[in-house]
């Protein structure tokens, strides 16, 4: 990875940008990308997109989600303490002695998610469960409400947690963001690579990093219907299910390392996954397969069902640990997959529909 694509991902990762308060994150990710597109621009909630023209009208669009989970300030107790409720699916379980930054009117503010010691719980610490959501308290140095708002923090405040991005052993990265932002930096690195061709490609691109996919897609709703592709690649996370205590049985095969996925069934237009499948095999590279049932849990359900149905796949990176804030890809499946994307938009011709026939 290059100096340059480095330091993008990992101010991308470092960024703050909770479901509904995203646009910290537009901002870097537009920027970045801004560079290599004809024009970048966003709708009414942020969702954020970046065009190359191709030649022909026809559009192939490349999406990913630009939000992270989080918190958000539910109530301010008596004594300064804060309580929390989730933004998108947030673990309570692993809450409890984390710090966080609390995005306050006047800038970002430390909390630290309170942990009651072990010593004072050992009564009934071998009959413990998960704490719920309302059960976290957050101290910010505060002892009453008044002090508090001199921090700029009021009820309606999100939150994420301070954990930043890390290199582990074998070319891998850790970190809180992963989902799904560095879904942002592969389709901007695909933009990057088009825009570096010698010749336009046939189909307009189109990047869309949507907003508020952890709560059910809103932001792929608003801007498929807007920008009307005539087929669309979404790219996310999905679990790794190489670590110990899961099921393949349960929860398929997928290995960290080993390539991106390719999802068949429900949203996944067959002609489309054909394609990738066939431009996975033209580059002889590995690419692995997983099966949905009534939901892809992706805005690819979204996209799809857009006006008169978009032909649209999944294309996943395998992900560790998802939704924590240890969030472990691989850099080799980060490769592959723009690699993928990127063949994918070269494959396209001006004829190319990826319309079922009854012939």
């Amino acid at each position: 990875m290059k100096k340059d694509d480095r330091s993008f991902l990992f101010e991308l990762l470092e960024t703050p940008s909770p479901t509904g308060f995203e646009m910290p994150g537009q901002k870097v990710w537009a920027k970045w990308v801004g560079k290599h597109a004809e024009s970048v621009k966003c709708d009414a909630y942020g969702s954020t997109w970046a065009t190359l023209p191709g030649k022909s009208d026809k559009i192939v669009m490349l999406e990913a989600h630009a939000d992270e989970i989080g918190y958000i300030i539910k109530h301010i107790d008596d004594k300064g303490f804060l309580r929390l409720d989730r933004i998108g699916g947030s673990d309570a379980a692993t809450a409890r002695g984390r710090r966080i930054h609390i995005i306050g009117s006047n800038g970002p503010v430390t909390g630290i998610i309170g942990n009651t010691a072990i010593h004072l719980r050992k009564d009934s610490v071998n009959n413990e469960k998960a704490p719920a959501v309302h059960d976290l308290w957050v101290d910010v140095g505060a002892s009453n409400p008044a002090e508090v708002a001199k921090l700029g923090i009021r009820v309606g405040n999100p939150a994420v947690y301070q954990d930043g991005p890390m290199e582990l052993g074998n070319n891998r990265i850790v970190g809180r963001a992963l989902d799904n932002r560095v879904g942002s930096y592969i389709i901007a690195q695909v933009m990057k690579r088009i825009a570096a061709d010698k010749k336009k490609p046939a189909f307009t691109l189109v990047c869309l990093n949507a907003i508020q996919e952890e709560i059910g897609g809103n932001g792929a709703i608003m801007a498929t219907h807007r920008l009307k592709p005539d087929v669309c690649v979404c790219l996310d996370v999905t679990h790794a299910t190489d670590t110990p205590g899961l099921s393949h049985a349960k929860f398929g095969k997928v290995t960290l390392g080993a390539g991106p996925t390719v999802s068949h069934g429900t949203a996944n237009h067959p002609l489309v996954v054909e394609r990738l499948t066939t431009v996975s095999e033209k580059l002889e590279a590995p690419l692995q397969h997983e099966s949905t049932d009534r939901f892809s849990g992706t805005d690819t359900d979204k996209i799809f069902t857009s006006r008169g149905g978009v032909p649209s796949a999944l294309v996943s990176l395998p992900l560790r640990c998802m939704h924590s804030v240890v969030e472990t890809v691989h850099l080799d499946d980060v490769e592959r997959t723009i690699e993928l994307l990127t063949g994918f938009v070269r494959s396209l011709s001006e004829k190319d529909t990826f319309h079922q026939s009854l012939d």
